[in-house]
């Protein structure tokens, strides 16, 4: 594909009035800046060292920015070099734009693989694919142009919406809902029982769990992760919201639109997040616990209690960002300062 055609092609560039094509390279590919040849398209974001890292690439072409006080040099760096660019508000959207252009999905054929499993009273809606050894339950209704990769389970009084990708060993449990447009990764599930257990005298006693778990429109799902379906009620995750490996949320839990999970996320059951949250790697929400709107909590952070809309924390238990980074400067010190105060104790003892 030729750089003019792709451009043509990306939402991102029809305001973009600054571009040279050069000799309009044709392009086979994508690659990091560092590592792009002459026959890919990289990127390059606002940032430190730009001019060293440009000066350093081989690409055929590049997307640049096109805000910043050291726009206009790159852009002439670029054409010092031969290369193809165009200059982009954000060139991350505009290549996420072009490696979809240049890689298109692979809808698999139609039809229902002779080893697959389906119910009689299952629905399947026209142009699906169910590959090798799918599982139907009864009462399943599998919207239009869907893929079901191989071995995917889908238990009984399963809904699912059109252009919904289930990969490899994805398993939706009983009366999983699925929207539109939703992305399930391999191994993961969807609708499991959430741990719940009622303590007695004679050990814990199962509480059923006869809820259901709700993904909305375009909800992605990562390999390995599980959501829990409640006792009773559902567990709800907004439209929009990403989902990364090995997240587990629990039961009764719910999500506003456009949140973003990272990998080892722990949500326990019955919190509650507002639109836009984003939970880094390894943070833990406690039992009940809640985010405001586009609140964020940093790596590793462990929230108890209510975050604010729009506040950052860190740590554990989560505290402000900005008065983390003060505790964890001090942190290092705490020797030196216990030194110290011992030594102060000593002088003032009479």
């Amino acid at each position: 594909m030729r750089f003019s055609e792709l451009l043509s092609q990306l939402s991102e560039v029809t305001d973009a009035s600054l571009r040279h094509l050069a000799d309009d390279p044709e392009l086979h590919g994508a690659a990091a800046l560092d590592q792009a040849q002459a026959d890919q398209l990289t990127f390059l974001e606002p940032g430190n060292a730009l001019a060293a890292a440009l000066a350093g690439s081989n690409a055929g072409a590049i997307l640049l920015p096109a805000r910043g006080d050291e726009a206009a040099a790159l852009q002439q760096l670029a054409l010092e070099r031969g290369l193809a660019w165009i200059a982009l508000a954000d060139p991350r959207l505009a290549f996420a734009e072009a490696l979809a252009a240049l890689h298109p999905r692979r809808q698999p054929a139609a039809g229902i693989h002779p080893s697959a499993v389906v119910d009689p009273s299952a629905v399947v809606g026209m142009g699906s694919h169910l590959g090798p050894l799918v599982v139907i339950g009864a009462n399943v209704q599998i919207g239009a142009s869907c893929v079901l990769h191989p071995q995917v389970v889908l238990y009984e009084d399963v809904q699912i919406g059109d252009d919904c990708e289930l990969h490899a060993g994805a398993v939706l449990h009983p009366g999983s809902r699925l929207g539109r447009g939703c992305v399930v990764h391999s191994n993961a599930v969807v609708g499991s029982e959430g741990f719940g257990f009622v303590p007695t005298a004679n050990g814990w006693r199962k509480m059923p769990q006869t809820g259901q778990v709700v993904l909305e429109e375009g909800v992605e799902v990562g390999c390995g992760s599980t959501i829990d379906r409640p006792s009773v009620g559902e567990t709800r995750i907004g439209a929009g919201t990403k989902i990364d490996n090995l997240v587990h949320i629990g039961h009764g839990v719910s999500t506003g639109k456009g949140c973003a999970l990272a990998a080892q996320v722990g949500i326990a059951g019955g919190a509650r997040l507002g639109n836009g949250v984003i939970l880094a790697g390894q943070v833990g929400l406690a039992n009940k616990a809640v985010m405001g709107d586009r609140a964020i909590a940093s790596s590793k952070s462990g929230v108890h209690g209510e975050v604010a809309a729009g506040e950052v924390v860190s740590g554990y238990p989560a505290i402000s960002n900005r008065l983390w980074l003060r505790s964890s400067a001090i942190f290092n010190k705490l020797p030196e300062l216990a030194k110290a105060l011992r030594q102060l104790e000593k002088q003032a003892k009479p």
